[in-house]
């Protein structure tokens, strides 16, 4: 599908054709947490396709589509006209509508197809062709149907219930339809995923995601999570416009409270990582704090419920490590897949840490600090011991699972980690901004525990071993004969040449010599890293490079954006605000909701951003990036309490302001530029 219509409301989303109709081939379908629920969904108008006229997502969580008789041709005036309404609540609600528009009765008969494969979504991302080890049936009323799976008791089902009289079979509902001149018709579609079998005297188990309509309340919440956020006063259409589609899109992905997750949390993105990460969600709250707090809140807390306190070699877990996903579908059910959870990210404990303090100093919620302060010792135990591999006081990676990932920072994809000759590097790696992240969450960390947790010794030794690991960073990752910091150092200790953004976290770690602060942002800021849309993940003068690399040449505006945010940390103001504004002019390309990730082709060839082929949209830490955008050119901090703001604007922007920004509990009126 060239443009699917997507609904979704957290981990339940329906992506189809701009028709409404599914035949799933990728990840189209009716999905509810990490399984396909409904593979065919088609309508059938006399038995033909219905011709559409016009469709339209309303909001993240509701679309409309128009159509009429595949026979209509010029000249002739259609007669009938359909209308499907669709609402992703838990469940999905769909409304049919037909109406005739002639002086004459008419006869149409109407069908709708139905199906399912009740795939995981691992083996639709993998594209797996094994066949089902469970056992599917249908159970069928007189208005409702109900496709059943089945193994070792792992159970998911979908019900379908109709308002208007019908004949249902098995894969097939039928309306036989009359309509008087100037008649209309409707029929409602309730949508309800199943998890578990009914059992005796009761219809259902385990609260199931049932698809009525609610567009008072949905709309109500709506609103009240935009009027909530701080207030954007601008000049420029495209800040106003993005900042709108960021919030929109934080909204669309957040998780709903489940039965084992009691927190609203961004799931990572759609369509393939609708599930609680811990790299993504962190970061994802680390960019929304002056906007959203309630996000970061919540992150913590979940990510700390699901902390690992034990070894688990096929999970990679290890105690105190944060987990890297959560999923609740039928492979991580019976171990055909780590994830329940997998632990397999090495940067997830860093960041939790991160993300503590800073959600601290914004908020002033020391009361969650101070409950959260055994998990942030459990993970300052993890860096200290499982995180750093041979005890050379660099945090290395490697796998132990025999499903687990290879590469365990940002960049996870099997061959992101290449010299600049574009050989592999060989595990356990250690890649730069680890090191960079594991130097700011000591800091950190020290800081809550002398203000709050009043453990003046820990302190100091976080310290005395970020200082140490400063010193030793800026003497093993900087390549004089390249001139930057490498990407990683490998097995053997070697360093990893390749010029990569990665270099720009450690900006925002500040484990940078101030010496070499300039340096590193000239060497970003060339042509062959900056493409003028954001920067490329390897320089084009690397061999391995390519602009539709999805780690080895593309762009990505989460990347971009906090490496801004680190030459902005540094006092490279002007060349921050430039790289913020390159991710907010991309925006306009994708009608303000930027992808994941598009490729590394250079602006002056193109004269646009091209969007990567398999990017996810929307995606937490992209919606994200605009916000952190807005940080760095205003220049947002938060300093003993109080909220300080130096602006730099880019050339085209003439007026910032942001009103009602929240700070340890008081709205602030006035961030931005007199």
């Amino acid at each position: 599908m060239a443009h699917p219509l997507v609904v979704l409301d957290g981990s339940t989303f329906f992506v189809s054709e701009e028709s409404g109709d599914v035949d799933a081939i990728d990840a189209e379908g009716f999905f509810h947490a990490d399984v396909r629920h409904l593979s065919l969904w088609r309508l059938l108008v006399d038995g033909l396709p219905m011709r559409l006229l016009s469709c339209r997502a309303i909001n993240y969580y509701s679309a409309r589509i128009f159509g009429t008789l595949l026979s209509a041709h010029v000249g002739e005036n259609p007669p009938i006209s359909i209308r499907r309404e669709r609402e992703v609540n838990d469940g999905v609600y769909e409304e049919l509508l037909v109406e005739n528009h002639s002086g004459e009765a008419r006869r149409v008969r109407l069908e709708l197809e139905y199906g399912s494969d009740f795939a995981d979504i691992f083996e639709i991302k993998d594209r797996r062709a094994s066949r089902k080890r469970g056992r599917t049936w249908t159970e069928t009323g007189e208005s409702d149907a109900t496709l059943w799976y089945g193994r070792e008791g792992f159970t998911r089902g979908t019900r379908l219930s109709f308002s208007a009289p019908c004949t249902v079979e098995e894969g097939r509902v039928t309306f036989d339809l009359r309509l008087e001149p100037r008649g209309r018709w409707a029929t409602s579609i309730e949508m309800t995923c199943l998890v578990g079998l009914p059992q005796p005297n009761e219809e259902r188990r385990n609260d199931p995601t049932r698809g009525t309509r609610q567009p008072e309340r949905r709309a109500l919440e709506l609103r009240e999570w935009l009027e909530l956020a701080p207030e954007l006063e601008t000049d420029c259409d495209l800040l106003r416009h993005t900042y709108r589609q960021s919030l929109l899109d934080l909204a669309a992905l957040r998780l709903r409270a489940r039965k084992r997750l009691a927190w609203s949390v961004p799931a990572a993105g759609l369509p393939w990582f609708m599930a609680l990460f811990g790299r993504d969600s962190a970061i994802t709250a680390y960019q929304a704090l002056p906007f959203k707090s309630e996000l970061a809140s919540n992150t913590l807390q979940a990510l700390a419920a699901f902390q690992a306190t034990d070894e688990d070699d096929f999970r990679d877990a290890q105690p105190g490590k944060i987990l890297h996903e959560l999923r609740h579908g039928e492979l991580a059910r019976f171990g055909d897949a780590p994830h329940s959870p997998y632990y397999g990210s090495h940067d997830a404990t860093s960041l939790f840490l991160i993300l503590l303090d800073e959600y601290e100093r914004w908020t002033g919620d020391a009361d969650l600090v101070r409950a959260l302060e055994p998990s942030a010792r459990a993970a300052v135990r993890w860096m200290e011991a499982s995180g750093d591999i041979d005890g050379d006081g660099y945090q290395e990676y490697m796998t132990r699972s025999r499903k687990g990932l290879d590469n365990q920072c940002w960049k996870d994809s099997w061959d992101s980690m290449r010299f600049a000759d574009g050989r592999m590097a060989e595990l356990p790696i250690a890649t730069c901004e680890l090191q960079g992240y594991a130097y700011d969450a000591r800091r950190r960390v020290a800081r809550l525990a002398r203000e709050l947790w009043n453990d003046e010794e820990f302190a100091a030794r976080l310290e005395a071993d970020a200082a140490a690991l400063r010193e030793q960073f800026n003497r093993d990752y900087w390549s004089e004969e390249r001139g930057h910091y490498v990407l990683a150092l490998d097995g053997g200790k070697r360093q990893v040449d390749a010029m990569t953004s990665n270099v720009g976290h450690l900006l925002w770690s500040g484990i940078i010599d101030e010496a070499r602060a300039g340096d590193v942002v000239s060497r970003l800021m060339a042509p062959d890293m900056f493409s003028g849309w954001g920067l490329r993940t390897m320089s084009t003068r690397d061999d391995a490079y390519s602009p539709i690399a999805y780690h080895n040449g593309t762009v990505w505006p989460h990347d971009t954006g906090i490496a801004a945010e680190g030459m902005r940390r540094y006092g490279y103001r002007d060349e921050a605000s430039r790289l913020a504004w390159a991710v907010t002019e991309a925006a306009d390309a994708f009608a303000y909701s930027l992808p994941e990730v598009f490729a590394g082709f250079d602006r002056a060839e193109t004269a646009m951003p091209v969007e990567y082929p398999t990017a996810s949209r929307p995606q937490a830490w992209t919606a994200g990036a605009p916000l952190l955008a807005l940080r760095t050119m205003l220049g947002l901090d938060v300093g003993d309490g109080e909220l300080d703001c130096s602006p730099s604007l880019p050339e085209p922007v003439r007026n910032l302001q942001l009103r009602g920004v929240v700070v340890r509990g008081e709205r602030r009126t006035r961030p931005g530029p007199d």
